[in-house]
């Protein structure tokens, strides 16, 4: 994961640009898939000249991109503010998922055929507004938010995906792991906590 930073107040830009249709999502899957069979010819992200795209996957958007081979884990890479046009960040981060993500070896020719890739395309992630961890629990959408939980004086932090709530379908699992995630023991709390929250379109 990179996430990237945060701005203090708003958590991030409020402008998500246009709905994509059908054709977008139908033109992300693809740049992904060509960006990774781009990646093992020549060692870097697919280029795209942005022009060439709807207006929709000309806006800045955050997404990840997850590579699994059967059920099992790939690769998965993302930013969690936006920072580029949507189409440049989906073939940056197939990429990096690919090739530069640390919990694997860069993918080889022999596996390309084999790999089912998810996007998700992700809402400006909003600070949420808590008294205590009970508080900040309570407001969590299980199944529907991504959550970055972060401690700001010890400069750890993490995130899970909407889809992480498939396979830790319950809160306070999901927030155990999400902790040890971010590098923090599952009991800790502070002062210093900081939680937003974010929704994503799946694009399978």
């Amino acid at each position: 994961m990179e996430p990237g930073s945060l701005d203090e107040q708003s958590g991030a830009s409020t402008s998500v640009g246009a709905e994509l249709t059908d054709d977008d999502r139908q033109t992300l899957r693809r740049i992904a898939s060509d960006s990774i069979a781009h990646g093992l010819r020549h060692g870097q992200a697919l280029p795209v000249n942005i022009t060439d795209f709807s207006d929709a996957l000309q806006h800045d958007r955050a997404t990840f991109v997850t590579i699994k081979r059967g059920p099992e884990l790939r690769g998965c890479i993302g930013v969690l503010e936006a920072r580029r046009p949507l189409v440049e960040d989906v073939a940056e981060n197939a990429y990096a998922a690919a090739f530069r993500d640390p919990r694997f070896p860069p993918l080889r020719n022999d596996e390309a055929n084999a790999l089912n890739l998810h996007i998700s395309v992700l809402s400006p992630p909003r600070p949420l507004q808590f008294t205590d961890e009970s508080d900040a629990k309570t407001q969590l959408r299980p199944g529907i938010d991504g959550v970055i939980l972060e401690d700001s004086a010890l400069s750890c932090r993490g995130t899970f995906l909407p889809a992480v709530w498939e396979t830790l379908p319950s809160l306070e699992e999901f927030w155990r792991q999400l902790k040890v995630k971010a590098k923090l023991p599952p009991d800790h709390w502070s002062n210093t906590m900081n939680v937003w929250r974010y929704t994503a379109e799946s694009i399978d």
